[in-house]
């Protein structure tokens, strides 16, 4: 099973050398089996890529990430042709339940403020503000009509960086987060197109010119993982750095708990989208099973 995720900043050209992703850094050689590569994070305008390698990427479903001059992921590389039952896979897609979506969505927000709450909890936070997302996660309804999660996620926020903080604004809190979640973001999109499905579909999230509705639909519970994470080693810090990003990455190779066994998150991302697939096309209200934190290491 490959695991490696490669972060590439200073390498001159990357090429395929029989099995192996060939690095050039400064004259010198490195070789990767591509069995072993899980991702590749390339971080720097200056690196050349040969259409053979990105081939050869593609045809082992590695997750190709391209970044910006701001250093954020901005593109993915993803393959065509995607499972050998795609055509199949999508048409199920497109025929999904709208009442079982809603239910399916509903049980993934709840999940999403229930890893909310246990971050706010180990870090002992505001027992008002637990209170108020105690009260949103039972209240969520079918599709979330009274916005729970919006409301739960306002108040999470200002209680994990301060009354001031706001989402989406140009600080070093909202980088990390973002650069975080575009990471987990693409592996998500990575095994839905591996299973032959299309992320552009999602179960709640329908924005038309969204390519990955749906890893945006699966990734709400992993997001608190992230933002401890950022929590614990940002919050005093003044310049998201190279360093910062590598940890970011590394976040994906840590432990988290899906059916009560610890796991990567990248094996987690993996198991949980079959289990959502596997509830989305059953037409019943089964129990989901989500991601919960684990809190060594973060």
């Amino acid at each position: 099973m490959s695991w490696r995720i490669i972060y590439i900043e200073e390498s001159d050209y990357l090429s395929l050398y029989l099995d192996n992703m060939k690095i050039v850094k400064n004259e010198e050689d490195i070789l990767i089996p591509l069995a072993d590569i899980n991702t590749i994070i390339i971080d720097n305008y200056k690196t050349t890529l040969s259409v053979h390698l990105l081939n050869a990427l593609c045809e082992n479903n590695i997750n190709v990430v391209l970044c910006n001059i701001e250093h954020l992921p901005s593109s993915l590389v993803i393959p065509y042709g995607g499972a050998s039952q795609a055509s199949i896979n999508l048409r199920r897609q497109i025929e999904w339940d709208s009442l079982q979506k809603k239910y399916v969505h509903q049980q993934i927000i709840k999940s999403k403020i229930f890893n909310q709450l246990s971050v706010l909890k180990h870090l002992k936070k505001s027992e008002e503000v637990i209170n108020h997302l105690e009260t949103f996660h039972s209240q969520v309804e079918l599709g979330d009509n009274s916005n729970r999660e919006g409301l739960a996620a306002k108040m999470y926020f200002r209680a994990l960086f301060g009354s001031d903080f706001k989402r989406f604004e140009e600080d070093i809190i909202n980088a990390a987060m973002n650069y975080g979640y575009a990471i987990l973001r693409s592996q998500i999109a990575k095994y839905i197109f591996a299973k032959g499905y299309h992320p552009s579909l999602g179960i709640f999230h329908k924005g038309p010119t969204n390519l990955f509705n749906l890893a945006d639909d699966i990734i709400e519970p992993f997001r608190p993982h992230i933002d401890l994470w950022v929590h614990n080693h940002l919050t005093n810090e003044k310049i998201f750095t190279k360093d910062h990003r590598l940890e970011l990455i590394k976040l994906t190779t840590h432990n988290i708990e899906f059916k009560d066994v610890k796991q990567t998150v990248t094996n987690t991302i993996r198991e949980y989208i079959d289990h959502i697939i596997s509830i989305l096309e059953s037409n019943e209200e089964k129990q989901i099973h989500h991601p919960r934190l684990l809190f060594n290491g973060l």
